[in-house]
């Protein structure tokens, strides 16, 4: 294989001396570290950044949540230009430089916004929503450092992964097993930083500053940037992209593939003056867009699925800041803590899906699987609407608790006398809800995608959680307008008390209904194709 221009190229002409082993785990290794620094920078700002939004910011519940899930839209469909830049330009090294280079300054400069003076130009105390506003500079600087960090994760995401894999042989039948194990640790290492983050960074930013809150995670990204570099001698380098397998080449071939089917759909083939591999290559193209025209329908149903994924660093994230969250006498859980629960859950859901579930389902069904793949996601979609309806429930009795416990406008701030245990549930139920859905849709999509788009199956997974998030961020503004109409409350008021977030669970529950119906029709007449490997 051609090797990537760069660190470790050697001059042919001079004298060799055998040169240490490359790659492997010693390589693999410094890459596990740079994705866990990067998901613990990552969640770390995105977690509690709805208490960041609506405290130093002043923005109401509203508008932070739309503009979070906003960014959160953006965030998640990024990677797919990431991935372009890499293969067709960068190169993966190099794009994993620029990201953790670009990361670093995005949140600097977080941090530095964090630090305006705001507060005590009007002298009052820091978090107090409304009375002091920040400035226009000071929220600009805000954003622009906030997409910095999404454009900075933006290459992160889809090369990181992919290097690490490139460290381990698959033709060579050891290496080939380590690289199995290297997903595993992978897996482990994404879900165990997640978890710790939430837990460590949101009580950081609630109880010491958010200045610390920020620059943390600036610390460990400098730190994980230096660990990267220092493994450049060991790594291995393969082709940059640019060739018949890069991103750009995908996207090149996807136009073939759409005029090839045009002709095909309009009869013109046979007015082409050219040669019968050629047709033959144009009818093997158009039949791909066949197939991927197949996927559209799956696709749409699974939208709304994004849509409830965007709700725990927001809606529940606020709802769970009204609860009373005391631990012992005097300790406090931060409200994104909870989200701890989705990565325990999640962990705990993918051992009982495989060690239970799939043995018992497989001598039911005798499917090698247990259940199909569009099984698994239409489980995960239901599991999406228990949980929307389960956290509806649970916000009707905390108004009643609210109401039951003095007048209802007693403060953003004011605790209900409600445990937080009661939330509890909704994490926890999501949380089994994605292993249903989203590893149900990275296999489906990877899978099912045509052999010559199979890059495509990425994209496909990722936009709906991009969509997902732009359509919850337009919901939520849209139900904002219409309810503050002629001076009403709105569903999502500061003051939750007076709001009505039951009701956005209920309407989300609802178009969830009816998704999984759209989902079951059309996944009861899918024909699912040929394995991918007896497609090569």
């Amino acid at each position: 294989m051609a090797s990537e221009s760069g660190p470790g190229s050697t001059n042919p002409l001079l004298p060799r001396r055998r040169a240490p082993p490359k790659g492997g785990w010693k390589s693999a290794l410094f890459i596990i570290w740079v994705e866990v620094a990067e998901r613990f920078a990552y969640y770390g700002v995105s977690s509690n950044l709805i208490s960041y939004l609506t405290g130093p910011l002043g923005q109401t519940t509203a508008s932070a949540a739309a503009a979070i899930n906003a960014w959160s839209g953006a965030a998640a469909m990024l990677p797919l230009l990431g991935a372009a830049v890499a293969d067709s330009w960068l190169g993966r090294y190099r794009t994993i430089v620029a990201s953790s280079v670009l990361y670093i300054m995005g949140l600097g400069m977080l941090t530095l916004s964090s630090m305006f003076p705001s507060t005590q130009q009007c002298g009052v105390a820091a978090g107090s929503r409304g009375a002091c506003p920040p400035s226009p500079v000071q929220t600009a600087f805000f954003y622009v450092s906030l997409y910095l960090v999404a454009i900075a994760q933006s290459g992160h995401k889809p090369c990181v992964q992919a290097f690490g894999a490139d460290q381990f042989d698959a033709t060579d039948p050891d290496e080939s097993l380590s690289r199995a194990s290297f997903f595993n640790w992978w897996y482990f290492g994404l879900c165990g930083s997640a978890t710790v983050t939430v837990a460590l960074m949101s009580y950081v930013q609630d109880n010491v500053g958010w200045a610390l809150g920020f620059g943390v995670p600036s610390m460990v990204m400098l730190l994980a940037l230096a660990i990267f570099l220092l493994g450049t001698r060991t790594y291995r380098f393969y082709g940059s992209g640019g060739g018949s397998n890069g991103c750009a080449a995908t996207f090149s071939l996807v136009g073939k593939a759409f005029v090839a089917w045009r002709k095909r759909s309009k009869g013109a083939w046979p007015e082409l003056e050219r040669g019968d591999g050629e047709l033959a290559e144009d009818a093997m193209l158009a039949e791909e867009v066949n197939g991927l025209a197949r996927l559209f329908p799956i696709w749409a149903t699974c939208l709304l699925y994004g849509a409830v994924f965007a709700q725990p660093p927001t809606l529940f994230t606020k709802q769970a800041g009204t609860l009373d969250r005391r631990v012992g006498p005097s300790f406090q859980i931060p409200p994104a803590a909870l989200q701890c629960f989705l990565g325990v859950s999640m962990v705990a859901c993918i051992v009982l899906y495989d060690r239970v579930l799939v043995p018992v389902a497989r001598r039911v069904s005798g499917v090698a699987s247990g259940v199909t793949m569009l099984q698994r996601i239409g489980t995960g979609i239901a599991l999406a609407m228990v949980t929307l309806v389960v956290a509806a429930l649970v916000e009707m009795k905390r108004l009643r608790a609210a109401r039951d416990a003095g007048p209802v406008d007693g403060g953003s701030g004011a605790a209900v006398p409600m445990s937080l245990w009661w939330i509890v549930p909704q994490y926890v139920l999501l949380g089994a809800a994605d292993v249903f859905t989203m590893v149900g849709m990275q296999e489906f999509f990877y899978d099912q995608v045509p052999g010559a788009l199979k890059s495509l199956g990425l994209a496909l997974y990722l936009s709906v959680l991009g969509v997902g998030s732009f359509i919850s961020s337009f919901l939520i503004t849209v139900i904002d307008g219409i309810t503050t109409r002629n001076g009403g409350t709105s569903w999502f008021a500061d003051d939750l008390n007076r709001g009505h977030l039951d009701y956005f669970y209920l309407l989300l529950a609802a178009l969830t209904s009816l998704e999984l119906l759209a989902f079951t029709y059309f996944s009861t007449s899918y024909v699912y194709r040929i394995k991918a490997g007896n497609n090569h």
